[in-house]
């Protein structure tokens, strides 16, 4: 796994598999967010298997898929809606990460220092100065 630290609430990665999960979770990490569609490529897993995997473990889960290049206001609308109530830290995972932390930090631009989080997406290896 490529877990890539945002801030203390917040990790983002490349897709994870089920049995990567009890990693996840003796990692710290409390809820897991999959911003990756169902389908994207032939050789990722469902949702449902990592939920399940996460559910056993007792993570919380999100499901709310992004498809490349399809990130809508809806879709930042509905993780600013769901960031306070997931159990933190999260861990948030699409094909490559991008998504995860464009979505994050999208959702959080009205809540916190626009310079700390490009530096903070800039330090996870992110260029988020022209998205947010």
């Amino acid at each position: 796994m490529d877990i890539r630290r945002v801030t203390p609430d917040l990790a983002v990665s490349p897709q994870i598999a089920p049995e990567e999960i009890e990693a996840v979770k003796a990692a710290g990490f409390a809820s897991i967010v999959c911003n990756r569609p169902d389908g994207e490529s032939f050789d990722q897993p469902t949702f449902a298997e990592v939920e399940a995997a996460a559910q056993a473990a007792g993570l919380a889960t999100l499901f709310l898929p992004v498809a490349g290049g399809g990130m809508t206001q809806a879709h930042v609308d509905a993780m600013e809606k769901a960031w306070p109530d997931l159990p933190k830290p999260v861990l948030a995972y699409c094909r490559s990460g991008t998504r995860s932390i464009t979505l994050w930090a999208l959702s959080q631009r009205n809540h916190g220092d626009r310079e700390a989080m490009v530096a903070a997406a800039r330090n996870a290896g992110y260029d988020l100065s022209q998205v947010i």
